[in-house]
């Protein structure tokens, strides 16, 4: 975001707070659209603290079920209203149990930095 600064400009990107505060408001919204929602979170550099500028979001969502292709299961996510551009990646609940089992670099990196927003249908969304 391009902010005038006397006769200079300055670029000023959101923190770590802003972003997180924009996901779990984000999330709200989200699982009232999406009922199969299980959980939602975000990983990455905004996870583990280390984003600058220019940092997208990277965020994942485990549903209870998909028929959808993988690389089509985003489109109908409304992702406007987070204050960076933003990567969703989505997977059924058995996918999800499938990556953990198999235990791979990806599934410990999610593993360790995810920070979940919601977890479960019963309206749990996870402190800040």
């Amino acid at each position: 975001m391009p902010v005038r600064s006397l006769s200079s400009s300055v670029l000023v990107w959101p923190t770590r707070g802003d972003v997180d505060r924009a996901v779990r408001a984000w999330a709200a919204r989200t699982v009232e659209v999406h009922p199969e929602i299980q959980r939602l979170g975000y990983f990455g550099s905004y996870a583990r603290g280390d984003w600058g500028v220019g940092s997208d979001l990277d965020l994942i969502a485990v549903v209870s079920d998909t028929s959808a292709p993988w690389h089509e299961r985003s489109r109908s996510w409304d992702l406007r209203g987070l204050p960076v551009a933003a990567d969703l990646l989505i997977y059924s609940r058995e996918e999800w149990d499938r990556l953990q089992r198999e235990d791979g670099r990806f599934a410990r990196t999610v593993a360790a930095e995810t920070v979940w927003v919601f977890q479960g249908r019963a309206g749990q969304f996870s402190p800040d």
